[in-house]
């Protein structure tokens, strides 16, 4: 009888011994398949920061061309602007030159005129 107790000890044993070996393979298993989603998961998101990366350095592109022509635009209103100045200073020493050779009953002052 002692020797039916302890086999029936040891099936015991190995029968939890094969319990423990299979829940040991099962949560292997799982650990395994959550690595391998874990993976794509990271290529994924690596694939999607590579695009962000791309779309970054297409944008900060934009931004520099951008600025540039801003500046070319700027240069090119404050030319303009010194352009008209300058015209407007000659356009105003000929007419006071024009006003200098009328008599002095025709001049008017362009405060007075009336342009019709």
């Amino acid at each position: 009888m002692a020797s039916s107790l302890a086999i029936a000890d040891q099936r015991l044993a190995i029968a939890k011994k094969a319990k423990e070996d299979e829940e040991l393979r099962k949560r292997n298993e799982e650990l395994e398949r959550e690595l391998k989603e874990s993976r794509e998961r990271e290529e994924i998101m690596m694939k999607e920061l590579q695009k962000t990366w791309e779309r970054l350095r297409v944008a900060e592109e934009a931004e520099e061309r951008l600025c540039l022509q801003l500046g070319e635009l700027e240069a090119e209103s404050v030319h303009q602007a010194r352009d008209y100045n300058a015209r407007i200073i000659a356009l105003m020493d000929q007419l006071s030159q024009a006003q200098a050779h009328l008599p002095l009953s025709d001049r008017r002052s362009p405060q007075t005129s009336v342009i019709f």
